[in-house]
């Protein structure tokens, strides 16, 4: 194989540096390496989309590789292949002739073939006195050789992408239909709470499916719908809850007022610790916080935040945290009404609240007196993140559809 040479394109076609390059790597192929050419082409069409080219394109790849005459591409042999355009438009399946020029020019850009052109642009080969060939012009297969391995990780990572998309798929399918059955039963039923605006929500969720799904758009629809799907439950469990307290409660005072009708009581506590301290007694049990919303919903609600993180990036929960105790101060929230919402909430959801009243903050005039809101609301058990974070990602997509 003839290596390390570069030759520009005939005519009018222009010499890029890219297309030097291209040829240049074919000097670094490994010597004695070998691929199969079929499996190199089954490759490159389960990487077409990665690689640029269409299925026409690798119908002129195939028609080039039927004229190389062995199955396995060596280092040490002629990769060079000089069918005329005649010939290629057949076994191209008829292709005309301006498609088939396109397609190869396709391939050329894509990296997946090199020209070598002759002095007047025809292609031929000519023949030693051992009836070997000595110099040909035409295509040089090299780079489907020496990119073989680059082409096979490719295909698998394909591969992998469509096996996750189609379980991503799945999982936002049933996802979808969970959230979709609880609400009809929630409102059919007249259980208590607003589910219309969880409805609004779901429905302007699923309005933002693309006709033509891809890995990362169902990826970022599956963690809302889940988030959604949690708030659900959150609520349903909290109504639950209420009304066993409820019964509890009634069936406690009917007790109290049978052992001692002239007694008077106080059955709201007078401090939250209080309230805390009964918690393990047969009154009200403390709820317990809700689990963390995942960060890249939160970071897409909340993105202000972000610039108050190390280095003004957001990485994990550590930097959301570190980033929340920033903020925190220039809110101007005291540490005791931060220390009180972490309580209540868990140290991850009184971050997220954190961020979200800084992304609220021209409708908010006391951030802290309104974190000791939200803390006394989750200490009754009425008050979720979930609506506020759907809220925040609603209002920036319509931001982002206004100056899309």
């Amino acid at each position: 194989m003839e290596t390390g040479s570069v030759t520009t394109p005939f005519g009018r076609r222009p010499m890029t540096l890219a297309l030097v390059q291209r040829q240049m790597a074919t000097s670094h192929i490994k010597p004695g390496k070998t691929a199969d050419k079929w499996k190199v082409l089954r490759d490159v069409s389960a990487a077409k989309d990665m690689l640029g080219v269409q299925s026409n394109s690798l119908a002129v790849l195939d028609a080039l590789l039927s004229f190389y005459p062995n199955n396995e591409l060596c280092q040490d042999a002629k990769l060079i292949v000089f069918p005329s355009n005649n010939q290629l438009a057949l076994r191209a399946h008829g292709m005309a002739g301006a498609t088939l020029r396109r397609h190869i020019a396709v391939l050329v850009e894509a990296g997946l073939i090199v020209r070598k052109d002759s002095a007047n642009g025809k292609r031929y080969a000519r023949k030693d006195s051992a009836g070997e060939i000595d110099t040909a012009f035409g295509f040089d297969l090299s780079p489907l050789l020496g990119r073989s391995e680059e082409l096979a990780l490719m295909a698998q990572q394909v591969m992998a992408d469509r096996a996750l998309l189609r379980k991503a798929k799945e999982s936002l399918t049933i996802c979808r239909r969970d959230v979709r059955k609880l609400i009809t039963a929630a409102m059919e039923e007249g259980a208590d709470g607003d589910w219309q605006s969880i409805e609004d929500m779901y429905i302007a969720l699923v309005g933002r499916i693309p006709r033509i799904p891809t890995l990362t758009s169902t990826t970022a629809i599956l963690e809302e719908m889940q988030m959604l799907l949690d708030e659900v439950v959150n609520r349903l469990n909290l109504l639950d809850n209420q009304k066993n307290t409820n019964t509890n409660a009634a069936q406690n005072e009917r007790h109290i007022q049978n052992s001692n009708p002239e007694s008077t009581y106080e059955f709201e506590p007078s401090s939250r610790k209080e309230q805390g301290a009964k918690g393990g007694g047969s009154g009200q049990q403390r709820r317990e916080p809700t689990k963390a919303f995942p960060l890249a919903v939160v970071l897409k609600a909340c993105p202000t935040i972000s610039d108050y993180g190390p280095g003004g990036v957001i990485g994990n929960w550590r930097d959301f945290m570190s980033a929340a105790v920033v903020v925190r101060s220039v809110l101007g929230v005291s540490p005791s009404a931060y220390q009180d919402a972490c309580e209540a909430m868990g140290p991850e959801n009184a971050a997220i609240a954190i961020g979200c009243i800084l992304e609220r903050g021209n409708f908010i005039n006391s951030a802290g007196a309104y974190l000791r809101d939200l803390t006394r609301r989750t200490e009754r058990g009425e008050f979720s993140l979930g609506p506020m974070i759907m809220a925040l990602l609603k209002a920036g997509a319509h931001t982002g559809l206004k100056t899309g």
